[in-house]
């Protein structure tokens, strides 16, 4: 909550998270991160990436978050693939974090 000059408090809105399809045109190679152009093509993560609906999977994540207060959720393809990692790998909450 943020006060006014009147001492009233207002809520103030959270900001709605930024999802960028996987099919979205890229500028090139030149504009990529570091991360990015050091993952290989054969990377097993990579590969499943692919594969999944992450359109899909991450619009029906962020139907979840209806209130506009509050902190602003994680990025749904991060959470998402979090997931997928944990059960995949059979990891703890811990060792996902980890």
């Amino acid at each position: 909550m943020v006060q006014t000059k009147r001492g009233k408090a207002i809520k103030k809105p959270a900001r709605t998270p930024v999802y960028v399809s996987p099919d979205q045109l890229t500028i090139g190679h030149d504009f990529e991160t570091p991360f990015a152009q050091a993952l290989s093509s054969e990377n097993r993560w990579v590969k499943l990436s692919r594969l999944l609906p992450w359109d899909k999977m991450v619009a029906q994540y962020d139907k979840t978050f209806k209130s506009k207060e509050g902190r602003q959720p994680l990025n749904g393809r991060i959470v998402i693939g979090a997931v997928i990692i944990k059960h995949m790998l059979k990891l703890s909450d811990r060792e996902t974090v980890l």
